[in-house]
C-alpha cells in the first residue's frame, strides 16, 4: 500500500533522492524520478543561461523568446538525458550490490569511488547522447578551436554542481543518522526499562517449580537463557533477519506458554522471502508480550496470538493479532499503560530509522486487538 503525500513523506523522499548512497529510497519509486525530472528542469534553466552568458552578441539574442526556448529545449534534453543515466546507474548498483549493508564491508576509499564514480560516468555517457539526440553536430564541433575549453568549462560546472551536492548532502546525512541512533539509544533504554516485570516473574516461576517439578524448572530455565541470549544479541546489532527476531519471540513464547500452560495458543505464518528481511531489533516481542500481558493472560480462557508476516512490493507487512479482551477491557491489566508505551516507543523508532516510510496501526477485532507494521524491506547480509 502506497502511502499519503504528506509533507513529510515529500521531505524525506527528497533527502533520500539527494543522498544518493544505495539506501532504498523513501516513498514511492516514481516519486524520486519526479526530483530527477524536476532537477533536470532546474539545472537546464542554469545551462541555457551560462550558455547566452557564453555565446549571446547583444540585446536582440537575449530578448528572443524563440532563442531561449531552442536552447532550454537542447539543454533539457541533454539534462535528462545525462539524469536518467544516473538515476538507472544508482538503481542497478543498489539492486546488485546490495546497498549500504553490503557497502559496509568494503573500505572508505572503495565506496567514495563508487558513489562518486556513478554520476561521473553517467555525465560522460550521457552528455555526448544527450548532444547526438538533440541533433547536434559533434564531431564538426570537436574540430573547432574553442571546443575543448568549452567542453572543460561544461565538464567541470557539472562536475561542481555534482560536489556540492554530494558535500552538502552528506553533512545532513551524518546529522540526520546521529539523531536516529541517539534516538533509537534512549528508546531501547526505555524498552529495557519496562522489561524487568517479565524477567522477575520468570525467575519467580523458576523458583516455585525447583521444588514440585525439578525438570520442568530446567527446562524453564534453559529457555529462560536462550532468550536473554538471544535478546542481549539482538540489542548489539542495528538489525537483523526477521528469522532472528521470531526466534527470540518463540523463546519469549516458550516462556510464556510454560505459565499460561493450554490458556495460550500460538500461530506464526511467515513466507521465506519475509524471513530474510532486515529489521530493527525488538520489533515483534513487545507487540507480543502486550497480546499476551493485556489481551490473553486477563482472561479465563486465554487465547491465541498470531504473527503474520508477508514480503510484497519491496515492503514488508507484519501483523500481531490476539482475540483476547484488549487493553480497554474492564479485564485488562492495571499496567496496560505499558501497552501504549510499548506502542509509542515502536513508533518513534520506526520514524527514526525510516521518516514516513513505515507505519504502525492498532485496530480492535471484537474480541481482541490487531497492530500491523508495514515498512519498506531490505534484504539482511
Amino acid at each position: 500500500m502506497t502511502p499519503p503525500l504528506t509533507r513529510a513523506l515529500l521531505r524525506a523522499s527528497w533527502h533520500s533522492w539527494v543522498r544518493n548512497d544505495l539506501r532504498t529510497p523513501h516513498g514511492p519509486a516514481w516519486l524520486q524520478w519526479v526530483w530527477t525530472l524536476l532537477f533536470c528542469l532546474a539545472l537546464s534553466a542554469v545551462f541555457t543561461v551560462f550558455g547566452f552568458l557564453l555565446h549571446a552578441r547583444g540585446m536582440r539574442d537575449w530578448a528572443s523568446p524563440a532563442n531561449w526556448a531552442r536552447w532550454y529545449g537542447h539543454h533539457l534534453i541533454v539534462c535528462l538525458t545525462v539524469g536518467c543515466l544516473i538515476h538507472l546507474l544508482h538503481d542497478l548498483a543498489r539492486r546488485w550490490l546490495g546497498g549500504p549493508a553490503a557497502l559496509a564491508h568494503w573500505r572508505p576509499w572503495q565506496r567514495a569511488a563508487l558513489l562518486g564514480g556513478i554520476p561521473v560516468t553517467g555525465l560522460l555517457l550521457g552528455w555526448p547522447l544527450g548532444l547526438a539526440l538533440t541533433g547536434f553536430n559533434l564531431a564538426g564541433w570537436m574540430q573547432r578551436q574553442d571546443s575543448l575549453q568549452q567542453l572543460v568549462a561544461v565538464l567541470l560546472l557539472s562536475l561542481l554542481i555534482t560536489l556540492l551536492m554530494t558535500a552538502w548532502s552528506a553533512g545532513r546525512v551524518r546529522q540526520m543518522d546521529a539523531e536516529r541512533r541517539s534516538t533509537e539509544a534512549r528508546l531501547l533504554l526505555l524498552q529495557g526499562q519496562i522489561e524487568p516485570h517479565f524477567l522477575f516473574n520468570t525467575l519467580a516461576g523458576v523458583v516455585a517449580l525447583i521444588e514440585v517439578d525439578p525438570p520442568q524448572a530446567r527446562r524453564l530455565l534453559q529457555e529462560f537463557t536462550d532468550y536473554l541470549r538471544a535478546a542481549l544479541g539482538a540489542l548489539r546489532q542495528a538489525e537483523a533477519p526477521l528469522a532472528q527476531e521470531l526466534a527470540l519471540v518463540g523463546h519469549y513464547l516458550a516462556l510464556m506458554g510454560a505459565r499460561m500452560e493450554d490458556r495460550l495458543q500460538v500461530r506464526i505464518d511467515a513466507d521465506a522471502d519475509a524471513r530474510r528481511v532486515a529489521v530493527p531489533p525488538l520489533l515483534l516481542q513487545p507487540l507480543v508480550e502486550n497480546a499476551i500481558v493485556h489481551g490473553l493472560e486477563p482472561g479465563v480462557d486465554g487465547g491465541t496470538v498470531r504473527i503474520h508476516a508477508r514480503l510484497q512490493g519491496g515492503r514488508l507487512r507484519l501483523e500481531v493479532q490476539d482475540d483476547g479482551c484488549g487493553p480497554g477491557h474492564a479485564r485488562a491489566t492495571p499496567g496496560a499503560l505499558h501497552h501504549g508505551m510499548a506502542l509509542a516507543n515502536l513508533r518513534d523508532r520506526l520514524a527514526a530509522r525510516y521518516g514516513p516510510d513505515a507505519t504502525l496501526t492498532m485496530t480492535a477485532t471484537h474480541p481482541g486487538t490487531r497492530v500491523v507494521i508495514d515498512l519498506p524491506a531490505s534484504a539482511a547480509d
